[in-house]
């Protein structure tokens, strides 16, 4: 036992040394701007019009395509397709293509040594509009790629096409791909064991691998169309298709490097040089760190590109991770497209040896500019096409595909940096405020299946809300946003959610509204409504900037309660905050209370105020205000009266428990103790009665102990009906042996009242308010020790020795030398913990250790069931 406590201990010393060595090497501390707290948490139970899609012949809802005109929803999961209603996914049966691995091919799948559980099926990672009548949808199916054409109209599937340059082979395999001008663009790993490379279908081109390997074990995570070639182009620039993914960083280094890279769709590949090779293939390094902490985020996970004005002005959201195991950290950044375009404009990388000691190239660079797409300025010079550019410029882009100079975030900083969630997906929508500017509202998914909602606002983030979309945790695997059907799309493995873009009537006043800075909502001066439901804003009131103007003028109802306890009660005044970024704020009779300890007699929580023993002058008028963003709004007012009041009769109410009062000593006072004086309660008659009543007792005493002994030896002679305390302890409540609690002699206590109140772990409660509440002793067993002998059983060993120093150790860990705590129970109780204020004070544990052991002696050796209900005892 020694042994095993000492190897415990040196083991949790190590590691608590290794977390604070990783805490020093690591500063998982961002500034409190960056990590943001969601205003409001809404439970799964709470959510308001959700609506939800799930087959049960599918999983793996990660593929989704959301029409332009906002009608219809493709769905793309595992052996099938589905095309939704958009206004309502879980509207009537869905329109579904079944598109399932054969047997054959799960058997081939299985021979290569896949998992016949995830991998060898048919999961669908491509699904995009082709033309006006058709879609383009390819799968996995089982380690061979197919790829079909979709009726988008019948949703109907032509027969399947050869798909392994165009899909990966596995479900899990970083992939990302375009339709553009009927053109396929993808990026992914595409052969079985071959390397990472971005594609164009037809006229087929692909990255270099010798003599300088463009792409180093790269995960493509997103990509996106950026239409340069619009009317106004000064240059007469082609369309540009960029890159979004993670690679090993140089060679002898086991970092990995979040990066951009960038083609032109024009592109078609040299002459002889670089044939059915890209001629614009250029990448840069994307950062996004905490500078001062000089702190870098390493692993790409999700990008949204948000159009602009014009090209120049897109912007790209990106969800950062650390990239560590067991580690859940993430970082929100957003970079400009003209600083990519910046970075494509300076300084080229070299290499001497295809891959590792990259250093700033410092030579000639040929002309025209290698990478760059055909302009107008190419053309004036007779290069119409890439196939015409010249060898020396086609041989500098072979070995020259890296820049110089690093893509910065646009704010230089992360805009949120949360270091308990995993992001995994991130879209973003625009929102006109009534103040007439335009905010950035984002919708982010987590890996435990939560959706953050958040606001973009002067360079910050404000996260409104946060919304739990199932009950089982799981990833969040694409995010939709349908401005038409005011809605977001979440797609997980159990299916697809669908939420509004906002709840406003989740905010009841005018403040609670004002505070969520929701540029969907504002006040109305009756209640909190959407946005654009409204023709005429002008009477709407909105404050998304600071979060606090507007509600001067507006009254809200508090709500008014009374609460009547005796001297000596503890009564718990509630206060449910909406907000967790508010703090309770409470008054007694107009006047701040300030203190909270038990000599002031009050302790607070989140849930509320508890009065401690409450006193005459305790009386008065209670408010509960919410403090948030500098406003001052109160929630709820309770006008408490403490009495000498007895307490009301326990058959007021059915539900509560009596509890046998004490006999009531007489006092002089008292009329019933001038009884009338008779011959029958003189000395000599009480002393008679009270020697006849032992005599009967100790005769009756002494049958019993007889009939016990005999019993009881008659059942160890039989071997039945043993039972022991200790004996239970170390089996299951169903009666099944526990083989993990045999070293230990534990016993747990519980006093159980109808109010779930009492003794909670050996510790004691007292009842609040008015609550006169009977309980019962539970004994339920803990830890104990077992003999491996059924047959010979074993005197228990004797009781440990009681501690020496004052301080009390409880089976859940608690200390009796610990300070008073105030602690929250299921919400909305409390547990208060009390001690004696003198560190030399004697504790009360052993003549409570030995009182318990005595009534368990007593207990062991009067028992005759073999197996009793604990709930009776």
């Amino acid at each position: 036992m020694k042994a095993s406590r000492s190897s415990s201990l040196r083991l949790l010393l190590l590691l608590f040394g290794c977390c604070g060595c990783a805490a020093a090497a690591h500063p998982f501390r961002p500034p409190p701007d960056l990590d943001v707290t969601p205003r409001v948490t809404v439970s799964i139970n709470n959510l308001l019009d959700c609506r939800r899609f799930g087959s049960s012949s599918a999983v793996n809802y990660s593929t989704m395509l959301l029409e332009a005109d906002g009608q219809r929803l493709y769905v793309g999961a595992r052996g099938a397709a589905f095309a939704l209603d958009a206004a309502d996914v879980s509207a009537g049966p869905p329109l579904t293509i079944a598109w399932e691995a054969s047997p054959e091919q799960k058997l081939q799948c299985l021979l290569k040594g896949k998992d016949n559980k995830t991998e060898c099926f048919n999961h669908i990672r491509f699904l995009q509009r082709f033309n006006s009548t058709h879609l383009y949808m390819c799968g996995t199916h089982a380690f061979r790629p197919l790829c079909a054409y979709v009726n988008a109209e019948k949703f109907a599937m032509s027969p399947p096409e050869e798909g392994r340059d165009k899909c990966p082979y596995g479900p899990t395999t970083g992939f990302t791909g375009l339709i553009v001008d009927q053109e396929l663009f993808t990026a992914s790993q595409y052969e079985f064991r071959s390397f990472p490379d971005i594609r164009r279908n037809s006229p087929t081109l692909k990255t270099e691998d010798a003599p300088t390997r463009w792409l180093n074990d790269a995960n493509f995570v997103s990509s996106a169309l950026v239409r340069e070639s619009l009317s106004g182009s000064v240059a007469g620039d082609d369309d540009k298709i960029y890159f979004f993914f993670t690679e090993g960083g140089a060679s002898g280094t086991h970092g990995r490097v979040p990066r951009v890279a960038r083609v032109c769709k024009g592109d078609r590949g040299g002459h002889l040089t670089l044939q059915k090779r890209w001629t614009s293939f250029l990448k840069a390094r994307l950062v996004c760190s905490l500078p001062e902490y000089d702190f870098h985020f390493n692993a790409l996970r999700s990008v949204f590109v948000m159009p602009g004005e014009t090209p120049r002005d897109t912007l790209f959201y990106a969800i950062f991770g650390l990239g560590w195991k067991n580690t859940k950290a993430s970082a929100l950044c957003r970079f400009s497209l003209s600083e990519v375009q910046e970075a494509f404009q300076g300084p080229y990388m070299e290499t001497q040896d295809s891959g590792s000691n990259w250093n700033e190239y410092s030579g000639k660079i040929p002309d025209p500019r290698p990478g760059t797409c055909i302009t107008d300025a190419t053309r004036a010079r007779g290069i119409n096409l890439s196939t015409s550019l010249p060898d020396d410029v086609l041989n500098f882009v072979r070995r020259h595909p890296l820049m110089s100079q690093q893509v910065q975030a646009l704010d230089r900083r992360p805009l949120l940096f949360k270091r308990t969630t995993d992001y995994t997906h991130v879209a973003v929508t625009v929102v006109q405020g009534l103040d007439g500017q335009a905010y950035h509202v984002l919708f982010m998914g987590t890996d435990e299946g939560w959706l953050h909602k958040a606001v973009h606002v002067e360079g910050q983030l404000h996260i409104i809300e946060e919304r739990q979309l199932f009950e089982q945790p799981q990833p969040v695997e694409n995010v939709l946003i349908s401005v038409k059907q005011r809605s977001v799309y979440a797609g997980a493995p159990s299916g697809v959610v669908q939420l509004p873009l906002s709840s406003c009537r989740r905010y009841a006043s005018c403040y609670d509204c004002i505070l969520a800075r929701d540029p969907h909502c504002a006040w109305s001066g009756d209640a909190c409504v959407d946005v654009w439901a409204y023709a005429d804003k002008s009477t709407l009131i909105q404050d998304i900037q600071r979060g606090r103007r507007g509600c001067d003028n507006t009254r809200g109802d508090v709500a008014t309660r009374r609460r009547s306890v005796r001297v000596g009660d503890d009564v718990l005044l509630q206060c449910e905050l909406s907000s967790n970024l508010a703090t309770p704020l409470w008054t007694l009779d107009g006047q701040e209370l300030h203190g909270y300890g038990l000599s002031s007699g009050f302790r607070t929580g989140t849930d509320g105020l508890l009065v401690i023993r409450a006193r005459r002058d305790q009386s008065g008028r209670y408010t509960c205000y919410t403090l948030e963003n500098g406003i001052r709004v109160a929630v709820v007012t309770y006008n408490v009266s403490v009495s000498l009041d007895p307490p009301l009769p326990p058959t007021e109410d059915p539900r509560r428990q009596s509890i046998p009062s004490p006999p009531a000593t007489p006092s002089e006072g008292d009329p019933s103790s001038r009884m009338p004086h008779s011959e029958m309660l003189s000395a000599k008659s009480m002393e008679a009665l009270y020697l006849s009543l032992i005599t009967i007792l100790g005769s009756l005493c002494v049958v019993l102990t007889v009939v016990l002994f005999y019993l009881g030896f008659c059942l160890r002679v039989g071997n039945q009906g043993k039972y022991s305390l200790r004996t239970a302890a170390a089996t299951y409540p169903g009666g099944k042996r526990n083989p993990k609690k045999r070293n230990s002699s534990h016993l747990e206590l519980k006093t159980i009242s109808s109010n779930g109140h009492g003794v909670h772990n050996g510790v004691s409660m007292r009842p609040y308010g008015d609550i006169h509440a009977g309980g019962f002793l539970q004994i339920v067993p803990g830890e104990a020790y077992t003999s491996p002998n059924t047959d010979n059983a074993t005197p228990p060993p004797p009781a440990p020795p009681l501690p020496t120093a004052p301080e009390c150790n409880f089976a859940n860990g608690l200390s009796a030398t610990l300070p008073n705590v105030l602690r929250r129970m299921n919400g909305n109780s409390y547990v208060l913990l009390t001690q004696s204020d003198g560190e030399s004070a004697a504790p009360i544990c052993p003549s409570f250790a030995d009182e318990l052991n005595r009534i368990l002696e007593k207990r062991r050796r009067t028992q005759l069931m073999p197996r009793p209900d604990e709930s009776s005892v």
